[in-house]
Order: C-alpha cells, then structure tokens, then sequence
C-alpha cells in the first residue's frame, strides 16, 4: 500500500449512501475503528443528498453508484453542484466495468472502489482523498483502459484543448494517465519531485480539471494517450 499524505488535525468525516443497510453498518463499523476516520451519517439513497451533506458535513461520501430511487451518479452531480467546496466523492460498486464509471468520474467523483475490496484499500482510499488525491481501484483502472482500446481510434493529435499546455506538462500527463505516483514521473524524467507536484498543478489549472483523475481521462479522450490493443 502506498504512503497516505499526512492526515488532517481533525478526523476525516465520512457518509455513507447504500442502499443495503449491512453494507452501511459493515462500512460504518469499519470507518469507526480506524484513528482519524469519523461516519458521521449514512443514507439508504441518493434522495435529497444535499440536505443530508449540509447537515452533517462530511469530507468524504462514499456513495452506492446504483439506488432505486436517485442513482449514485444523479447523486454525485448534484453534490458537485453544491455551492462552496463540495465533500470529495468515491463511487462504490459490484461491477468491474460499470456503465456508469466514465459518466461518474466526469459529474465530479474522486475515485471508484469495488465493495469486495479489501478493508485496508477502502480506509486507505478515503484517507487519500481526504488529503485531496484520487483513485480508481486496479480492476477499474484496467476497465477503464479496456473501454476505450474498444472504441474506435482516436485521432492522431491531442484535442486543441491541450494547446496551452508546454512538451513537459504533456509529459507529465502522459506518465499520470500511466497511473505513475509523482515519484516514479520525477525518476523517470529525471525532475524533483517538486517539480512533479508543480507541473500537475499547472495542468489541472489550465485544463480545469478538478484532479489526476479526471486527468487521466481527459488523456485518453483527448487522444494524448491510446490504450494498448
């Protein structure tokens, strides 16, 4: 498991929206005996998610992507939506390739994890998201990836879109949407990892990107970057 950024001075409040109540009282249990971590609510549906985000003002909702009433995804836009700094999102679900996966990661999520990942990779993730990072579980990375070597080849330049970027930030974006850590892209282009941190940054800024994240797809529609066929 990779180093967790330092936590902050007080406990990461988490929600929990699911519509299986032993997976609420499961994840709840488990959030609760870990230092640092809070549950500060839960929720059975993405129904009036906003209200319950005021109310108890989580850092991080972990979020059921498929509810019977208002779908993670509907769930996820309309917490993005909120005014001031929304909680950061991370999408749960069963499948390895969701349809609702690209969808999520574009209304704003911070991540996805598969309810049977371990208990160690769900308090690690939302310990990581907390401190402003984000993630996709290696099943849906791979997913990811599949999907779009499915679709049809994308065009040979990167999208105008990237045109403010300078040959290093594209260099960098490359080796993010390879899933490499800011230390390995530091390594490998032989930068300070500083330096690393300070290109991500810029390329988030100039694309409006919210997090490497939606970076990495932003890499692959753009067609900086192909997926292996």
């Amino acid at each position: 498991m990779p180093p967790v950024p330092d936590a902050s001075a007080r406990d990461i409040r988490v929600l929990i929206v699911d519509d299986q109540s032993m997976i609420r009282a499961g994840f709840e249990a488990l959030l609760n005996a870990h230092d640092g971590i809070t549950v500060v609510g839960t929720s059975d549906d993405g129904a009036g998610i906003s209200e319950v985000v005021r109310r108890v003002q989580p850092d991080v909702v972990l979020m059921d992507i498929r509810m019977p009433k208002v779908n993670g995804l509907d769930a996820a836009r309309t917490i993005m939506a909120m005014p001031g700094t929304p909680p950061k999102v991370i999408m749960l679900t069963t499948f390895d390739a969701d349809e609702y996966v690209f969808s999520a990661l574009r209304a704003g999520a911070s991540g996805f994890l598969l309810k049977d990942s371990p208990p160690e990779e769900l308090t690690h993730a939302v310990r990581i998201v907390a401190a402003g990072e984000a993630l996709l579980s290696p099943r849906i990375t791979r997913a990811l990836i599949a999907d779009y070597a499915a679709r049809p080849a994308a065009p040979a330049s990167a999208d105008a879109t990237l045109g403010s970027l300078t040959d290093r930030e594209l260099d960098v974006m490359k080796a993010v949407a390879a899933g490499r850590s800011n230390a390995e892209i530091a390594t490998e282009l032989h930068l300070a990892e500083q330096t690393v941190k300070t290109h991500v940054s810029r390329i988030l800024n100039k694309l409006a990107l919210r997090d490497r994240t939606q970076m990495v797809v932003c890499a692959y529609e753009s067609g900086l970057v192909r997926a292996n066929r």
